[in-house]
């Protein structure tokens, strides 16, 4: 039982991502409440930039959202300039525009001043404070697996792109389908956007065939599935901040809109077991020690979180391991 627990406690602190201090209690809704109304919002009243920047917000109340957004416009305008020295034919096929866009992000130009975006190598997985909020990503060009991949969602759908988001363990990444072919190509935003198979990915975040079946990972994933990728940072920090209940009430939420994510069911079994550590095992080291009154309350934790591991592995899920 131990084992098991401290197993996934373990794995719980090297996906701590913090990414900033949340905002104080009385100024905004249930974690669960607010990314609820973020996931069933109607595109127009929120796309996926003022859904990144709403989470930010949550967990870092110093958020300039106006200030991004604009610079998100003023991306968008640059792109579509750079389009506009091609020919009216190619300008408009998906295919040129998600080249201009890669084009603009990843290397040096007028565009954008010489300074491309670039994959964070000191902070891959973006755990350092700040390091997945978008506004860090546009003032410093430096990004992660979850930093980059938003942002190439969030200005290729403003171009009119048809791209969402993946994962494979410990990674997203971006989906984009061309309208001309109907063919749907792995774009890895961490190493210039460029064309990725999905063997390449098993090859370097091994993942087992039940989960690819289930559609844990290389999935290409609905609007709300995405949504559900971009709010988890909220979940991140009320576990880093030691806010376990409502943690497990949003992973509640984020389940639901992607069942298969085994990444929030680990995430969830963290928090039950959190909460044991805290209430149960810290209290008392011995368990001969636990009031009477207090041994339902402790088996129901721990039945948890051994019911939500059970269920991600039941999806394929796997501890990954972190080179």
């Amino acid at each position: 039982m131990i084992t098991r627990l401290i197993a996934g406690f373990i794995f719980a602190l090297l996906l701590g991502l913090t990414v900033g201090r949340p905002a104080a209690a009385d100024q905004l809704p249930p974690p669960a409440t607010f990314v609820r109304s973020l996931l069933d919002a109607p595109e127009s009243e929120m796309d996926f930039a003022r859904a990144k920047l709403a989470v930010d917000k949550f967990v870092d109340p110093s958020t300039d959202e106006a200030g991004t957004l604009a610079q998100i416009d003023g991306m968008v305008a640059t792109v579509n300039k750079m389009l506009g020295t091609l020919p009216p034919d190619a300008a408009s096929t998906s295919m040129e525009k998600m080249k201009a866009l890669r084009t603009f992000l990843y290397e040096g130009g007028w565009w954008n001043n010489g300074r491309p975006f670039q994959y964070d190598l000191s902070d891959p997985y973006g755990q350092q404070p700040g390091a997945q909020l978008l506004s860090n990503y546009l003032a410093t060009r430096k990004g992660n697996c979850v930093s980059m991949p938003t942002l190439f969602l969030i200005l290729g759908k403003r171009l009119g792109l048809d791209v969402t988001l993946s994962t494979a363990p410990l990674h997203v990444f971006v989906k984009f389908t061309d309208d001309a072919t109907g063919k749907t190509w792995n774009l890895e935003t961490t190493s210039s956007a460029g064309f990725t198979r999905d063997e390449w990915y098993r090859q370097k975040l091994p993942m087992t065939d039940v989960a690819i079946t289930n559609g844990v990972y290389l999935k290409t994933l609905s609007r709300r599935e995405a949504l559900s990728i971009i709010a988890t940072p909220v979940l991140d920090n009320l576990i880093t901040t030691g806010r376990y209940d409502e943690a497990i009430a949003l992973a509640d939420v984020l389940i639901d809109a992607y069942p298969a994510n085994a990444y929030i069911l680990v995430k969830k079994g963290t928090a039950y077991y959190r909460l044991l550590d805290a209430n149960i095992i810290k209290k008392y080291p011995k368990q001969n020690d636990v009031p009477a009154d207090k041994i339902a309350y402790a088996n129901d934790l721990y039945r948890a979180n051994q019911d939500a591991f059970a269920k991600a592995e039941a999806l394929g899920w796997r501890q990954p391991k972190l080179n």
